[in-house]
């Protein structure tokens, strides 16, 4: 029966997809070579890609999290802004503002590194929470408010974010409402000690990051984009997500359950997982495997979950293991 599934599968894989799949496959390699034995990750990446959604991802200092966004950015031609984020940091530093010109008495915008198709923001937590709330509207709308314009933003448009854990010293917890944004949150975790010592003959001489070729051109990501959207989810597949969701809101160790921003972008990844897999539509696999990284940063612990060392990502994987699967 397994055999017939994966053969059905195959058969029915996206008819106009290998040249899209085959891109990806080299970009995921690209990335795979960057950062040793992190396949899922990079694969969680990929979707988001896909997806059109932003990136958070959250883990100790030096594991690789700003090298992995540097590498997707080189493997994309886009135009491509770094912005190190410090408590020092401006809302305007990151959107741009009107500057005086004395000789002729007039005020000229200048745009902020905001204007970019790739934002990398480096230990985005370091800044304040006012400072943060500079990318709310350019995640969810594409487009900044600044002085009372509106300025769209280039297509596509995707934030790649760092964060150190909040018990470091001098960080902020990022607001609910900005983790909302993010489409999915990744943790590295320090590689096996094989994949460490392939690094570290890696980087002997040379750093694998400075020669990541060029595999993928924003007109081609923009299609792509397009193209996930026309996956096909089966009815039944997607009331196994609002299940899903519907058993976070009324969880007994949840504060806060998903919101329905949450349940349109668990859809949406799980499209775009299946997108990068080949297939043109959705399985329930598929939801398995991106509803940890899309969900888990949008809950809220109760105080006694918290205090009892309670982690989001087992609250998700318990709510999946209770909720019937279709068939």
């Amino acid at each position: 029966m397994q055999r017939l599934l994966e053969e059905t599968i195959s058969n029915m894989a996206i008819q106009d997809g290998p040249p899209q799949v085959e891109r990806l496959h080299e970009l995921h390699q690209n990335l795979c070579r960057v950062i040793r034995g992190k396949e899922e990750a990079i694969h969680i990446l990929l979707t988001a890609l896909v997806a059109g959604g932003s990136v958070l991802m959250e883990d100790v200092p030096g594991v690789g999290k700003t090298t992995l966004a540097k590498a997707l950015a080189r493997s994309l031609d886009a135009e491509f802004r770094r912005v190190q984020f410090t408590p020092d940091l401006l809302p305007t530093d990151i959107l741009g503002a009107s500057v005086y010109n004395p000789k002729e008495g007039t005020f000229t915008f200048h745009k902020g590194p905001i204007f970019c198709s790739v934002l990398l923001a480096d230990e985005i937590n370091r800044a304040s929470p006012r400072t943060q709330s500079a990318l709310l509207e350019a995640m969810s709308e594409g487009q900044a408010t600044i002085e009372g314009v509106q300025y769209e933003l280039p297509k596509p448009f995707l934030v790649l974010a760092t964060q150190n854990p909040v018990d470091f010293h001098g960080t902020y917890p990022l607001p609910e409402a900005q983790l909302d944004r993010f489409l999915v949150r990744l943790e590295l975790g320090y590689p096996n000690p094989d994949m460490e010592m392939a690094m570290l003959f890696d980087q002997a001489v040379s750093l694998p990051v400075d020669s990541v070729p060029v595999t993928m051109s924003t007109a081609e990501l923009s299609q792509m984009q397009q193209d996930v959207r026309l996956v096909q989810v089966d009815e039944s597949v997607a009331k196994y997500m609002l299940d899903i969701v519907a058993r976070t809101r009324g969880h007994s160790m949840l504060k806060l359950g998903v919101s329905p921003r949450g349940s349109l972008m668990l859809f949406r990844a799980a499209q775009a997982s299946a997108f990068v897999q080949g297939r043109r539509f959705v399985l329930p696999d598929d939801v398995q495997r991106v509803a940890p990284y899309v969900l888990s940063h949008r809950l809220v612990l109760t105080s006694k979950a918290r205090y009892g060392a309670v982690a989001k990502h087992d609250v998700v994987y318990e709510i999946l293991g209770s909720v019937p699967v279709p068939a």
